[in-house]
């Protein structure tokens, strides 16, 4: 009988396991500034032990115990929060970090950065698979789907009856470090959902800023981010970037500016941000 006894102990002890391991809170590290939005989108905040340095919306987040740069993080700083979850989008890294924390068997999940509307509602989607707020996801994927056709009615309206305007991206968050954005770009997909064209739409990625890329491209507006215009002097600074002021934007003094999160994130935020730059973009 005491054999019998012992022998059913010891198979219960898996199953024991498991369901200590699931009763247990979710330490949760966020990594990406717009997975971040999402998890307190989801009223799931309660989870969170730490964020990345673009963890900056909402306020809240900038509370929180931060593990440093999405791209140079270090495995000390993210395991010393003693994590057990971990999302990160794409960007994060180095791989060598990444490595040594999934060998500490923390669950580390990447989601895919994907500049479309449809890649916000598959993380939200994911993301309630993963802190288990599956019904939650569910409504807050109907909510967006609803602003975006919204937005899609608000674009449509500002862009009807003239051509549609040619847009550069300035990306200058460090001193001496002028980018600008082709295809296959965060800011290429969010100048098209606006109804505009990005005028560098025939070089892919972000290339350094030269005055003969710029004055070819002619664009009819400027858009850049706040950080951008604050680091560079206003809305004078980015006109006088090189090439410029010799541009149908820099002529008009057309410079178009939002918070970097919020236009390039793919976040929550995303169908206002389109909206608001439709009409930012398009002559009244």
């Amino acid at each position: 009988m005491k054999r019998r006894q012992l022998l059913l102990t010891l198979s219960s002890l898996p199953l024991l396991h498991r369901a200590q391991a699931a009763a247990s809170p979710v330490r949760l590290v966020s990594i990406g500034g717009a997975l971040t939005e999402l998890v307190y989108a989801l009223d799931a905040q309660s989870l969170l032990v730490g964020v990345d340095t673009t963890s900056l919306y909402p306020a809240a987040a900038r509370s929180l115990p931060n593990v440093g740069y999405a791209r140079t993080l270090s495995a000390e700083g993210l395991l010393s929060l003693r994590p057990t979850l971990i999302i990160a989008t794409e960007d994060a890294g180095p791989t060598a970090v990444l490595r040594q924390v999934e060998a500490a068997h923390v669950p580390l999940h990447t989601l895919r950065a994907e500049h479309r509307f449809e890649g916000l509602l598959e993380r939200t989607r994911q993301l309630g698979e993963l802190l288990d707020r599956r019904p939650a996801a569910t409504a807050l994927a109907d909510q967006f789907s609803a602003r975006w056709r919204t937005t899609q009615q608000q674009v449509a309206k500002a862009s009807a009856g003239h051509a549609a305007p040619r847009v550069l991206f300035i990306l200058s968050h460090a001193a001496g470090q002028v980018r600008i954005a082709g295809q296959n770009t965060a800011a290429d997909a969010v100048i098209r959902y606006a109804g505009a064209v990005n005028a560098l739409q025939d070089v892919d990625g972000y290339k350094p800023l030269t005055p003969e890329a710029v004055i070819a491209t002619a664009p009819d507006a400027i858009l850049t981010t706040d950080m951008s215009l604050d680091a560079g002097g206003g809305i004078d600074g980015i006109l006088k970037l090189p090439g410029i002021a010799q541009t149908p934007a820099g002529r008009a003094r057309r410079v178009v500016s939002q918070d970097a999160l919020e236009l390039l994130g793919f976040g929550p935020r995303l169908p206002q941000s389109v909206a608001r730059l439709a009409q930012a973009l398009h002559p009244a």
